[in-house]
């Protein structure tokens, strides 16, 4: 095909994106109850973990374990920031949804240029790509964020003093820790294309196991704005882990020693 038949063909893909995004992100505005009591649940007592807990505390013996009953109050002081909110929700949520669509639109769109070889491997990395962002997603919703928040929420100077949390700070909160953790958790990808290039090798990431063991950790303080250290632990041990994973995945790619655009 010429230059403009490609460019066509984009066109046609992103239109059918837009418009999946637009349905799925419409879906998602008019479940409202559903989508916020999802977003909601890690400030609530009663939050799957928090329970998860309580039962741990009462098996060992360990009372201390459990987090106990806590209330938290959301404000909001702009006219229209609830009803924005919601909207820019839907969106991103809109994303989520329609996200498995567009890569194969993306794939689609670029698979024709590719080797066998490298379908083969674009489709694996894809796949483990969204599973390893999906990890993370989940981690932050299930552990890392519930954490963060009852502890920023319920800390005070003094007693007169008396949170209450912005539904703007809360939800960007949630959604932007989630992304840090989605990302991160991509690691073995970037390994991997790095190893493909030679920029490292198996052996290097071996040899500066300690360096990257501090630089997680900095990551994980600064991801987690608690000061305790295990949540800390929470963070910096699956990162650790996909470090190792990397080494791994680069001491494979390096036995099979094809480079990216290997001609069959």
């Amino acid at each position: 095909m010429t230059f403009w038949e490609h460019v066509d063909v984009f066109r046609k893909g992103f239109v059918k994106c837009l418009i999946v995004w637009a349905v799925c992100s419409v879906v998602a505005f008019c479940f409202k109850d559903f989508l916020f009591s999802v977003l909601f649940a890690p400030s609530q007592s009663d939050f799957i973990l928090y329970r998860g807990m309580c039962r741990l505390a009462e098996w060992i013996g360990v009372r201390s374990l459990c987090p106990g009953d806590f209330e938290v109050q959301f404000i909001n002081i702009e006219l229209a920031s609830q009803f924005m909110i919601h909207l820019e929700v839907a969106l991103i949520v809109g994303v989520l949804i329609a996200f498995p669509y567009l890569i194969i639109q993306l794939y689609g769109f670029v698979a024709p240029a590719l080797y066998e070889r490298e379908k083969k491997y674009s489709v694996s990395l894809i796949f483990y790509g969204i599973l390893l962002f999906m990890l993370g997603v989940l981690l932050n919703y299930f552990v890392i964020f519930p954490f963060a928040f009852r502890f920023l929420s319920t800390y005070q100077v003094q007693e007169a003093v008396i949170n209450q949390i912005a539904l703007k700070s809360y939800i960007s909160t949630l959604l932007v820790l989630s992304l840090l953790l989605g990302v991160l958790f991509e690691i073995p990808i970037v390994a991997y294309f790095l190893g493909k290039l030679g920029v490292i090798t198996a052996d290097q990431l071996k040899q500066y196991r300690k360096h990257a063991f501090v630089v997680l950790c900095i990551l994980a303080a600064i991801i987690t704005p608690t000061a305790d250290v295990f949540t800390l632990l929470l963070v910096t041990l699956p990162l650790y882990c996909l470090y190792e994973l990397s080494v791994v995945v680069v001491r494979h790619q390096q036995k099979d020693n094809t480079p990216l655009d290997s001609v069959e």
